[in-house]
């Protein structure tokens, strides 16, 4: 229960920063998701640099890991996540998969996304 409150509470704060880079974005141009790019961007450059330093390097605990990769970044970013399977893949030498893995991930992604619109118009 401990580890579900450091997520949470991790989240809670990624999210909220998601809200207000959305909120920015919109000021600049309406016409494309910038805010959406900006901290899918954003969350995976500092997943890395938090990955590689802290928890590889000098040892983060399990609480820090999951307060900031799966807390604070996921709220702000899932896209942080998968991009993280997606090195670990490819460092393990698993290109293909990794490529795999990708195509799977966003094309499946937007199929289902289509497939709720749908579901959601023509069922209800």
């Amino acid at each position: 229960m401990y580890h579900l409150l450091i997520v949470a509470a991790g989240g809670a704060i990624g999210a909220g920063l998601r809200h207000l880079v959305n909120m920015a974005s919109m000021r600049f141009a309406l016409s494309f998701p910038w805010g959406t790019l900006a901290v899918n961007i954003v969350g995976s450059l500092v997943m890395g640099v938090f990955i590689e330093t802290l928890a590889r390097r000098a040892g983060a605990s399990a609480e820090l890991r999951l307060f900031v990769a799966t807390g604070v970044l996921g709220g702000f970013t899932t896209f942080s996540a998968f991009s993280l399977d997606v090195a670990v893949l490819w460092e393990r030498g698993a290109q293909g998969l990794a490529a795999i893995y990708v195509a799977a991930s966003v094309t499946g992604a937007i199929l289902a996304l289509f497939a709720g619109l749908w579901l959601a118009r023509n069922l209800a």
